[in-house]
């Protein structure tokens, strides 16, 4: 699993069959300390994540073993929206405090 923050969501109004009917997001990548490296990857969104969201994702094969997504040309899913996440004792984020 990957740390992302949701960016936006991507529209495309041609594309594969199997895809019609799901959100696709864009994906800031970061590290631990929440911010930014600079990457970011196109999602399929398999739980309601929205804009500002901090988010796990998954990639490659792991990808295509969500019930959306299963059987589905995807490389990547977003499959959790985080609360909060701590370091050594230390809150690094608490959604809602930012």
């Amino acid at each position: 699993m990957n740390l992302a923050k949701v960016l936006g969501r991507v529209v495309s109004t041609h594309k594969e069959e199997t895809l019609t009917g799901l959100k696709l997001l864009m994906l800031g990548v970061a590290g631990s300390d929440g911010k930014l490296t600079g990457g970011s990857v196109v999602a399929v969104d398999a739980v309601g994540a929205g804009e500002g969201e901090y988010v796990l994702y998954a990639s490659g094969s792991s990808a295509r073993q969500t019930v959306v997504t299963d059987g589905k040309p995807v490389d990547a899913v977003v499959m959790a929206i985080v609360e909060s996440w701590d370091i050594e004792g230390e809150d690094v984020y608490k959604k809602g405090r930012g």
